[in-house]
């Protein structure tokens, strides 16, 4: 299946539109600048590659559940001229101690699905920055943010339940995971909590929601990061 880059995967949000829609008044095209520069078509996984940290821009998901969910949401995907496009399915949830490699899995699973040439706008963001980039600020349209986020094709939310959590972040939690959860959306998320901690941490609505939404992945281990660092 072909994974070559049309105009789609160029739309990962609102920034980026307006970049692309001024690139474009100015007669310049993203994907042709880019093959150019290159000397040959760029892959939509290339393109991704560009987005992802550096850490993880060579993740490859090997767990038997994980690539289960990529391949289910692949087969699930609608046809389209540049690809299947990503459709609505089930979530999934990475659970384990820190440094057991949820986020390299996660990302892993975004970059099989590129691989399998599905056509996909995807966001990223941890539960940390996610509450920073939401927080009420003059000049700044949260609410506009915040829809984006619930929208989004395909949305990974890495270190769900480490935040500091208040009345706000729960209900802007639940507010994101039940407009997720209503119009299922495919959701990778990440969380150092064990799954019957879940509810405690995160409350009763969004565990719930979880619960029915997800299928599950846990990851056990030593700290991968320490064991690095011991080995140097």
């Amino acid at each position: 299946m072909n994974a070559t880059a049309t105009r789609e995967p160029h739309r990962v949000g609102p920034l980026a539109d307006r970049l692309n829609g001024i690139l474009a008044s100015r007669g310049i095209d993203l994907a042709t600048a880019a093959e150019e520069a290159h000397g040959e078509p760029v892959t939509a996984l290339e393109l991704a590659d560009a987005r992802i940290p550096a850490r993880y821009r060579r993740a490859l998901a090997d767990h038997p559940k994980v690539t289960a969910w990529a391949d289910q949401i692949a087969r699930a995907g609608r046809p389209g001229p540049g690809g299947p496009g990503i459709a609505k399915g089930p979530s999934l949830l990475i659970a384990g101690p820190t440094g057991t490699g949820k986020t390299y899995q996660a990302y892993g699973a975004i970059r099989a699905l590129l691989a399998r040439g599905v056509r996909l706008r995807w966001e990223a963001t941890t539960t940390a920055d996610l509450h920073a980039r939401l927080r009420p600020r003059v000049g700044h349209d949260a609410e506009r943010d915040l829809r984006s986020l619930a929208c989004c094709p395909l949305l990974l939310l890495d270190d769900l339940g480490a935040a500091k959590t208040s009345e706000w972040t729960e209900e802007l939690t639940y507010r994101l995971i039940n407009h997720r959860y209503e119009h299922m959306l495919p959701t990778l998320i990440t969380t150092n909590l064990p799954t019957d901690q879940l509810r405690s941490a995160l409350g009763d609505r969004v565990a719930s929601r979880l619960a029915e939404m997800t299928d599950r992945v846990v990851l056990d281990g030593t700290d991968r990061r320490r064991r690095t660092v011991s080995a140097a």
